[in-house]
């Protein structure tokens, strides 16, 4: 039997939306993958975390992730899963930060062995789409199905219902 795993990434607190920085009690991605769960009942949920937490300042908190982009990091993840074995999809999302994921999906993707799964990436943004997000996916997974990423407007995302659905579909 096929088992889902919705895996993302989200900032809470300041955000840039629209133009400007607005306090958000829930990340964007969040709340997209929050509509994907309640389409997909039976997938288990996994929010990607990092071990030491990011500036509350958005500004500082951009300026971090520029720095761990230009370094390659891997930041060491909150929690992990023991394993990945028994999901056959995984829906990833992420927010767009500096024209990719952020560096711990990065650690999060090649935490696991991915071969043979498909995964479904959304990134939520502010009008840089996906970036270059799918080919990295591509190429931390090699022995992946990695299917087209849906990019969702980060200030659209508590509106996103036909894209969470897309998402849940292919997810099923």
């Amino acid at each position: 039997m096929m088992k889902t795993l919705i895996a993302y990434y989200s900032r809470r607190g300041e955000n840039y939306v629209n133009g400007s920085i607005r306090t958000l009690e829930l990340g964007n991605t969040e709340v997209v993958a929050a509509k994907i769960k309640a389409l997909l009942p039976d997938a288990d949920m996994f929010r990607i975390d990092t071990a030491r937490q990011y500036s509350p300042s958005y500004m500082t908190c951009i300026e971090e992730a520029k720095q761990e982009l230009r370094q390659q990091a891997r930041p060491e993840m909150k929690e992990k899963l023991e394993s990945i074995d028994q999901y056959d999809t995984i829906i990833l999302g992420y927010p767009n930060w500096w024209g990719t994921m952020p560096m711990v999906c990065y650690t999060f993707l090649e935490s696991y062995d991915f071969n043979g799964k498909t995964i479904i990436p959304f990134c939520t943004n502010e009008g840089s789409g996906m970036g270059s997000s799918e080919r990295f996916i591509k190429k931390l997974c090699p022995g992946a199905i990695v299917l087209s990423g849906t990019p969702i407007h980060g200030a659209e995302a508590q509106y996103a219902d036909s894209e969470a659905r897309r998402i849940a579909e292919l997810g099923k």
